[in-house]
């Protein structure tokens, strides 16, 4: 056009977005608590997979994991205790090009949420779901939660918890379609980053859980794992997680897992010598709910104009 500038008209350049892209407020967990490390691991797989923020969300109910979306620059939705996954897959089946993160903690997803929590397995929308266990309820002040090992004192059970408790990687790979089913540890970043971006490759919904420190409640829960990585059991396997020299390096009690076996994943599950982290299950091949939710939905710019075109034509406008 007359008078204007040709470089008006150019395109912009790819915006490259660096880890501070992706801080929102300041995380006001207690100084050491594991969440931290996992906000970090998050914000860096964003910054390597270039997340846009205006296209990635963040659910979370009840619990301090819960306040994670206030921590991240992107969209988020803070709910009600127990309802992340409910709300989560809503989102997926309205809006199929978003980038979906659920943040849950063992009460908030293995108590109230656990009708959903099966569900949410069995209907295998594509997310990512980080369940940080840190054995116990902590926004509310150090109640035994599913998760709790038996003889755990807290506040509801002075006297020590009188059941055994959950494994929630056992029950996720008991629940029909179960598609990734995986396991870490927030002291090993270099572990922790690798299992999230295999979770978000994944084309179903991932399931991590992370064994997460509380340094308020249950000082030293974690300790023996710490102090003797030989507990841990590094479950290794071309088809499962990434893993360079800096993990295999210090966990050199490791065992060849294919993740493919579903048997031998349970098998592994139910492991007490040693706590097994790596992936135990994978299977892209597993049906998605949302691949029926977003049919006839308009999924991109194109599809919402071809759309447009044909309500006009049809009203001959």
């Amino acid at each position: 056009m007359f008078g204007l500038k040709t470089d008006w008209f150019e395109e912009a350049s790819p915006r490259y977005y660096s880890v501070g892209d992706y801080e929102g407020g300041t995380a006001r967990w207690c100084p050491g608590c594991g969440d931290h490390a996992v906000l970090t691991a998050v914000q860096r797989l964003c910054r390597d997979e270039q997340l846009e923020p205006e296209k990635t969300v963040f659910v979370s109910g009840i619990g301090c994991a819960s306040r994670f979306p206030h921590y991240m620059n992107a969209y988020g939705f803070h709910g009600l205790h127990g309802r992340a996954l409910p709300v989560a897959c809503g989102i997926r089946a309205r809006r199929p090009d978003l980038h979906v993160f659920v943040s849950t903690g063992d009460g908030d997803c293995c108590s109230i949420g656990a009708g959903h929590w099966v569900h949410a397995i069995r209907y295998n929308m594509k997310m990512v779901v980080m369940l940080l266990d840190n054995n116990l309820y902590g926004l509310t002040k150090n109640q035994t939660s599913p998760t709790s090992g038996k003889g755990s004192k807290t506040n509801t059970h002075p006297q020590g918890s009188v059941l055994d408790p959950i494994n929630p990687i056992q029950t996720t790979l008991g629940i029909s379609n179960a598609s990734f089913v995986a396991q870490t540890v927030d002291w090993n970043p270099a572990h922790l980053l690798a299992t999230l971006e295999a979770a978000h490759q994944h084309p179903g919904l991932a399931f991590v859980r992370i064994l997460q420190r509380c340094p308020h409640f249950q000082t030293g829960l974690f300790d023996p794992l710490q102090s003797d990585p030989s507990k841990l059991l590094l479950l290794t396997h071309p088809d499962g997680i990434a893993l360079d020299e800096s993990i295999t390096r210090v966990l050199k009690n490791q065992r060849e897992h294919d993740p493919a076996d579903l048997a031998g994943a349970r098998e592994i599950a139910d492991l007490e010598e040693a706590t097994p982290i790596g992936l135990f299950y994978r299977n892209e091949n597993a049906d998605r709910y949302d691949d029926f939710t977003v049919q006839g939905l308009a999924t991109s710019r194109a599809d919402k104009l071809t759309a447009l075109e044909s309500e006009l034509d049809r009203y001959q406008i």
